[in-house]
């Protein structure tokens, strides 16, 4: 890791370096008491001030619907069009948190592990993420607990922290990241000799990870789960803010000789998620949906991939329209 100065008329002619590099850059946007990532233009379209997004940057890399190829039929000939991963733009996005950064991790392990599913590595491959480091949080972030940290470098390519005078710390971690750099490479200066931890959120530890994975373990027919779920409306808000949920469908846009075949994002909290054509479901209740979201993110994917299926990041809590707060239920389970 290589760490650089950038000041703050650096930073904002960086900035603009990207912009004119033809690179499509997604960033926060505001639209009212929102906050969410779109395409940017300048600078000025970024904002300021806020401690998260409503939804992550996932769906930069795995759109909430994608085409995955489109087919046609002429009499007995078929003609195929293909995804073709060329047609993917150069993408940066901009002042990603470092818990969406993470994210990307077990989400690339889950679309990636065993072979390379060639619609989303084409969007990974051709995205840099640079993340800002966290100077503020609130009571429903807990990155901290689930080995992360407001300022931790995990996902990302490149990670800028703040400093009072307008500029930032940029912590180099990838070749990608070093790339982007070099684009503009004018614009930097040898590091100062700061600690970037003073500049940080402090988000306290709630629950250790590992005594949760332990506890889950003997937890599958625990009444906690019913106790949890009462008030759970199986919405599915949890999973699409979800910066690490990969669960989704495949449908069919067909239209007499032609059609498409297409991914699109799906829960397990929907309750026709594991419905069988037969009509047998295998989490008929919403208590065996909610466990399998816990045990999935806690249980599962730490035995499977290595890596949790949670970054802390806050956002199912601050989305459900009941009020569950997954924090608060995983340090119950701890108990």
């Amino acid at each position: 890791m290589e760490k650089r100065y950038i000041n703050k008329e650096g930073l904002a002619k960086w900035f603009g370096s990207i912009l004119n590099s033809g690179k499509r850059v997604y960033a926060p946007v505001r639209h009212g008491e929102k906050v969410d990532f779109h395409q940017v233009h300048s600078l000025e379209d970024v904002a300021e001030d806020y401690i998260q997004t409503t939804l992550s940057a996932k769906s930069v890399i795995f759109p909430r619907a994608e085409v995955l190829f489109s087919y046609k039929k002429d009499n007995k000939e078929v003609t195929l069009e293909d995804f073709n991963p060329d047609s993917v733009p150069e993408t940066v996005i901009w002042k990603i948190r470092p818990c969406d950064a993470a994210g990307f991790i077990p989400l690339s392990d889950i679309f990636n592990g065993g072979y390379d599913d060639v619609v989303y590595a084409a969007h990974l491959n051709k995205t840099t993420l640079v993340s800002f480091s966290c100077a503020k949080a609130d009571d429903f972030c807990f990155c901290t607990s689930v080995n992360g940290s407001p300022g931790a470098t995990k996902g990302s390519d490149i990670q800028l922290t703040i400093l009072p005078d307008g500029g930032a710390i940029a912590e180099i971690i990838t070749d990608k990241g070093m790339a982007l750099i070099k684009s503009a490479d004018d614009c930097f200066e040898s590091a100062k000799d700061e600690d970037k931890s003073k500049y940080l959120a402090d988000v306290p530890v709630y629950f250790d990870l590992n005594t949760v994975h332990d506890k889950l373990k003997e937890a599958f027919s625990s009444d906690i789960w019913k106790q949890q779920s009462e008030r759970c409306l199986g919405c599915g808000a949890c999973a699409f803010v979800c910066p690490t949920c990969a669960c989704f469908s495949i449908e069919e846009n067909s239209k007499g000789s032609h059609g498409q075949r297409i991914r699109c994002w799906d829960s397990c909290g929907f309750s026709m998620f594991t419905q069988h054509t037969s009509g047998h479901n295998p989490r008929s209740t919403q208590s065996q949906r909610w466990r399998q979201r816990i045990l999935h993110k806690f249980s599962y994917m730490p035995e499977r991939i290595n890596d949790f299926g949670c970054t802390g990041c806050g956002r199912c809590s601050r989305a459900c329209p009941v009020d569950m707060n997954i924090r608060e239920h995983l340090t119950s389970i701890v108990k």
